[in-house]
């Protein structure tokens, strides 16, 4: 089943147990989702790909994380509890994420298998992760990773 498949059927489920919450945030996606092809048909795509997706999400998730902050400055826990609650249900729709000892091992990977040695070389490093990895990386992670790993 592809992606866009599984977040019809999530609605249709959260819509069934009568669920509000989970409703109106996959309602939100779909709806970002559609934004999304309208954005792309002039580039002759009628529907973008699963990993123009995964990146979609992971652009929801990250201005999400980014309000909870603010919410939490301004004394607003209601409102970052509900960002947070949004967050939850975005990501699981999202591949399990390379992290730790596993991000660190691909990282290596990479850099032994460009040559790199220095911060420069740091674009090369990332285009290999992305073509050997792709949806499983958190590009912010990634991006710390590799610098601490050259630099």
């Amino acid at each position: 089943m592809s992606l866009r498949e599984d977040i019809t059927a999530a609605v249709k489920t959260a819509m069934l147990a009568r669920d509000a919450d989970r409703t109106s945030t996959l309602r939100m996606v779909q709806a970002k989702l559609k934004d999304t092809d309208i954005a792309a048909r002039p580039k002759g795509i009628t529907a973008i790909p699963d990993d123009e997706i995964f990146a979609m999400l992971r652009s929801m998730i990250k201005s999400r994380r980014d309000a909870v902050a603010l919410y939490r400055q301004g004394g607003r826990e209601e409102l970052a509890a509900k960002e947070e609650a949004e967050i939850t249900v975005i990501e699981k729709f999202l591949p399990q994420t390379l992290s730790g000892e596993a991000l660190a091992g691909a990282v290596a990977g990479a850099i032994a298998e460009t040559g790199a040695t220095s911060p420069k070389d740091m674009g090369k490093v990332i285009g290999a992760l992305k073509a050997k990895h792709g949806a499983a990386l958190d590009m912010g992670a990634v991006s710390q990773a590799v610098k601490a790993a050259l630099g």
